[in-house]
């Protein structure tokens, strides 16, 4: 069985270990650029030593923003700051890849260290969109249910943001399916209340999801890798649930997908998650297992010996880590030395990496 610092590769992409970053919402542009903050984050994680960097969620419209200090990517404009953090990743030995999102009815929000609540039109927000007409929260706003035609140039916008991110020079590209955003809300009958053919039957319910994945692997060369983030289960009655993540992760497999990132829930307020460490771990090994398709494995993953066990007992490929990588950007550095495996440093910090016998590790 494959090792955590075992090399992963996917179509053209070639992974050094199995240690992915996960999109992390960082609040901090402006229309969307990228900017100085973004590539000492994303650079440092990439010098720390992970196999895979992925931006946060790069809303693929002004509109389908979290809040407006969101990354995008919905104008030319913005590649170029973006290629430089790709190329400043791949000059220390990580993949980068990108985030491809649309908040739907939980865009236009103020950022979490402000109270997170939505921002109206008029006070620097906007009208949010959605498969239906329902919002979050009871005393949230009633978002514009899409029409046909919204609906497609929605999907276009997600390859054209493809488009834009092999101009940038990413390698992997992620199209967010998850936490009760746009993608996911289609998916889940508790926030699709359509009728006709994006609502209603599993196959209608999943459509706007399959002609997104289809349209942006279209527009990816055959070499560039494919991820799809999914919610596998909204944790509430009558939701979303882990029997239809395994038949969407086949028909995903179909569409030229090559890995189902794996978390869960953000569709409803109303969730109960049963919180513990790696509680999302046996979603993704069923996934993988029924699907046949790769997936990735995330959720209060934060020691060593706890990562390569997912690998090596075959629940998921790789790992993805969140606030793990905020608390020590070096993770994986330290996690190789806990597990006693040889791996290269920065040659910058390469005085460091043996530690004196009379220091404790």
């Amino acid at each position: 069985m494959a090792q955590l610092f075992d090399p992963f590769t996917v179509r053209g992409v070639s992974l050094r270990n199995r240690i992915a970053v996960s999109p992390m919402c960082e609040y901090s542009s402006d229309d969307g650029f990228a900017n100085t903050w973004h590539l000492v984050h994303l650079g440092s994680r990439a010098v720390g030593g992970a196999g895979l960097v992925l931006t946060e969620a790069a809303a693929v419209t002004a509109q389908g923003r979290i809040s407006a200090q969101d990354l995008g990517i919905y104008r030319d404009e913005h590649v170029a700051k973006l290629a430089e953090i790709a190329a400043f990743v791949h000059a220390h030995g990580a993949v980068a890849g990108i985030q491809l999102a649309h908040a739907g009815r939980k865009a236009s929000t103020a950022v979490p260290w402000e109270g997170g609540k939505p921002v109206p039109p008029g006070h620097g927000g906007w009208q949010p969109v959605a498969p239906s007409a329902i919002p979050f929260t009871p005393d949230g706003p009633t978002p514009h249910a899409l029409t046909r035609d919204e609906i497609a140039a929605i999907v276009r916008d997600f390859a054209a943001a493809a488009t834009r991110a092999m101009r940038a020079g990413f390698r992997v590209v992620e199209i967010h399916s998850a936490h009760g955003y746009l993608l996911h809300e289609f998916l889940s009958p508790l926030c699709n209340e359509r009728s006709g053919e994006y609502g209603g039957s599993f196959e209608n319910r999943t459509r706007a999801l399959r002609e997104t994945a289809a349209a942006v692997r279209g527009a990816l060369p055959a070499d560039v890798a494919l991820f799809v983030r999914i919610s596998a289960t909204d944790w509430a009655d009558g939701g979303w649930d882990l029997d239809q993540s395994v038949r969407v992760a086949r028909e995903l497999a179909a569409l030229g997908v090559d890995l189902v990132d794996v978390s869960s829930g953000g569709a409803v307020a109303h969730q109960k998650i049963e919180l513990q460490p790696g509680y999302q771990v046996p979603f993704a090994e069923r996934i993988r297992r029924e699907a046949a398709i790769a997936t990735g494995a995330v959720g209060l993953i934060t020691e060593a010996e706890q990562a390569n066990e997912i690998v090596t007992s075959g629940s998921a490929d790789i790992v993805l880590l969140a606030r793990e990588l905020l608390r020590d950007p070096y993770w994986p550095l330290h996690a190789a030395r806990a597990l006693e495996v040889e791996v290269a440093w920065p040659l910058q910090y390469e005085r460091a990496k043996t530690r004196p016998d009379f220091i404790k590790a």
